[in-house]
């Protein structure tokens, strides 16, 4: 079987989506899931005439992609939240932004396959969470492929091998050690954690009583819908919190007359898997509120148990969100 350059694009535009989330997977970072997206159909588009028909394209595909994150990932550092890299700081602690570090950065929902895909492999919500993308992030990039090519896109070792220029030993070999360094940093309760279905009516009252509660900056709402032992980050500036007492008084400080002073409005989105909050900030005289931060909430029974604010403006709209809101725009929008 050959493929014909005419029926590529084609070809490669159905399966888009799903590579986007495996090299986004791969890499932790959703800018460079596009750039390898590209890259894995230039080198498709190079090597059509080697395409023997013994696999299926989606797999052809899969392993050019695969291939092509091994090559990019040689020799750079993983891609980190703050929480990776110090202990938790102090309510009062400042830091400037670190822009010399990889940092992990969100995933839109919006982008990930579709029922009206033939073929995509299923984003299970779990396996794009933060918490999986910063634990997978610590396994070496070969382990790292093995381990999504086998216990996410459910491929035998023997299909995993020839990808990996290995033997199947070797495959299996690799999994059994990623499993392990997986099992040191994932959540405790891993058993616990949501299938793979959108955010249930009660997380996104909790998501709209959030926003209500960032835009009217009251923190004593906002204590009130926070697990006692929540974390929160925001890349990328490197400290982050942890404790409600101590998430909160970070939260006085920075809405106090001398502190930053933001005044926000928030829209809602969807990101990892879970309900998100855009935030628009608006200081001294703007006329308007301009883009500030993607707020990702793992909430546990109807407490946000963790928030992680990415300071990435620049993906405001792959999520379809607008840079700017102006000063009569109501926040605290409609569920997504």
């Amino acid at each position: 079987m050959s493929i014909e350059h005419e029926e590529f694009a084609a070809l490669a535009e159905r399966h888009r989506r799903e590579l986007r989330v495996h090299c986004y997977r791969m890499l932790g970072s959703f800018d460079e899931a596009e750039d390898l997206v590209q890259e894995t159909f230039l080198r498709a588009w190079k090597g059509i005439g080697s395409f023997e028909g013994r696999s299926s394209v989606r797999a052809w595909l899969y392993r050019i992609a695969t291939n092509a994150c091994l090559d990019h990932l040689d020799g750079r550092a993983r891609r980190v939240l703050p929480q990776d890299l110090r202990p938790p700081s102090d309510a009062g602690a400042g830091s400037p932004p670190r822009t010399d570090i990889p940092w992990l950065q969100p995933f839109p929902d919006r982008l990930t396959p579709d029922d009206v895909e033939p073929g995509a492999a299923a984003v299970e919500r779990e396996t794009i969470e933060l918490a999986f993308l910063a634990a997978i992030q610590h396994l070496p990039p070969r382990q790292r492929a093995a381990l999504l090519l086998r216990d996410v896109l459910g491929w035998r070792p023997g299909e995993i091998a020839p990808v990996l220029e290995g033997s199947v030993a070797s495959v299996n070999s690799a999994l059994q050690r990623a499993r392990a360094t997986l099992r040191e940093h994932l959540p405790q309760r891993r058993s616990d954690w949501a299938p793979s279905t959108p955010p249930t009516a009660e997380e996104l009252a909790v998501l709209r009583r959030y926003m209500a509660a960032m835009e009217s900056a009251d923190p004593d709402a906002v204590a009130a819908l926070l697990a006692e032992d929540v974390r929160t980050a925001m890349p990328p500036w490197p400290m982050w919190f942890e404790g409600r007492d101590t998430v909160v008084a970070a939260l006085r400080a920075s809405w106090a007359p001398d502190g930053l002073g933001f005044r926000f409005r928030m829209l809602p989105t969807r990101s990892n898997g879970c309900p998100a909050a855009a935030a628009y900030v608006r200081t001294g005289a703007d006329p308007g509120f301009r883009a500030f931060a993607i707020s990702v909430l793992r909430i546990e029974h109807g407490l946000v148990a963790e928030a992680v604010a990415f300071h990435e403006t620049h993906l405001f709209s792959a999520f379809g969100l607008p840079p700017l809101l102006a000063d009569d725009v109501p926040g605290a929008a409609p569920s997504p």
